[in-house]
């Protein structure tokens, strides 16, 4: 599944992130976003526009195509 796929408010895990662009996957892993972190997906703006995610409490907006790339599996 990816991080794209899932309703606003659930919480995953992420477990790939080897189909990002290195640039984008290293800023992310600086703000701690990287395989085994989980996170929240807060809001999805229309028109492909970009998701906001929560991570240990911080927010961040991804591009909708990078949440494309990113492969997570629900949390129980």
């Amino acid at each position: 599944m990816k991080l794209a796929d899932i309703p606003v408010g659930k919480s995953v895990r992420i477990t790939d992130v080897t189909t990002l662009n290195e640039l984008v996957r290293r800023r992310l892993m600086d703000l701690g976003i990287m395989e085994g972190a989980v996170i929240s997906l807060r809001k999805t703006l229309p028109f492909g526009g970009p998701f906001t995610i929560e991570s240990s409490g911080q927010w961040i907006a991804i591009r909708r195509s990078e949440a494309c790339q990113i492969a997570v599996e629900g949390v129980c």
